[in-house]
C-alpha cells in the first residue's frame, strides 16, 4: 500500500526547515564576533612571526652598517673586459624623420 504525503507532514517539514534556518542565523550572530576575534588573533600571530623574522634581519643589517661618510668597497670590478682601442670613436647621433 503506497503512502502519500499528508498536508500535516508537509507543514511539519517546512516548519523544521524554517526553525533550523533561523536558529543558524541567530547562532551565527551570537558566535560571529568570537569567531572574528579568533581569526584576527591567528592572523596577528602569523604576521608577528613573519615580521619578527624580518625585523631581526633588519636589526642585524643596521648593526653591520658603517658610519655615515665611510666608504667600503665589497667587490672590485674585473679588468678582463677591456675595450678594444682599434674599434674607433663612438659617435652620438640623432635620427631625423
Amino acid at each position: 500500500m503506497p503512502q502519500y504525503a499528508s498536508l500535516v507532514g508537509l507543514v511539519k517539514t517546512i516548519l523544521i526547515i524554517m526553525l533550523v534556518w533561523y536558529g543558524l542565523k541567530i547562532l551565527s550572530r551570537l558566535f560571529a564576533p568570537f569567531l572574528m576575534k579568533y581569526v584576527a588573533k591567528k592572523a596577528e600571530q602569523r604576521f608577528g612571526q613573519q615580521f619578527g623574522q624580518q625585523f631581526g634581519q633588519h636589526q642585524q643589517q643596521q648593526q653591520n652598517r658603517k658610519k655615515e661618510g665611510e666608504i667600503s668597497i665589497d667587490k672590485m670590478p674585473n679588468k678582463t673586459k677591456s675595450s678594444n682601442k682599434d674599434v674607433g670613436e663612438y659617435v652620438d647621433y640623432e635620427e631625423i624623420d
